[in-house]
């Protein structure tokens, strides 16, 4: 067998690995979103261009809330599953 080869899978085993990889996957996902809602946390909190104060002011503070949760924790969702993407070991599981 070739260095890069990989052996074959049954189908069983393939699906065994594809769960693993989603798994290890959205395990980063959920940290990411995890890390960014506390960024946001952290902005409200320090009061970081008065925003904290507008929203402590607002009429409907659950909205301008969701504003920032939500594309922050999908902006480091994503980020913190594409370097798990390009950090997966996968190779490793094939090395002599």
């Amino acid at each position: 067998m070739g260095r890069h080869e990989k052996p074959e899978l049954t189908p069983e085993e393939a699906r065994k690995d594809h769960w693993r990889m989603l798994r290890y996957m959205m395990l980063h996902a959920l940290i990411g979103g995890l890390i960014g809602a506390a960024t946001v946390a952290a902005v409200i909190l320090l009061d970081i261009g008065g925003i904290g104060t507008r929203i402590a002011r607002a009429e409907n503070p659950i909205m301008p809330v969701l504003l920032l949760v939500v594309p922050f924790a999908a902006l480091f969702g994503g980020a913190a599953t594409a370097s798990a993407i390009l950090l997966m070991p996968y190779e490793k599981k094939y090395k002599d």
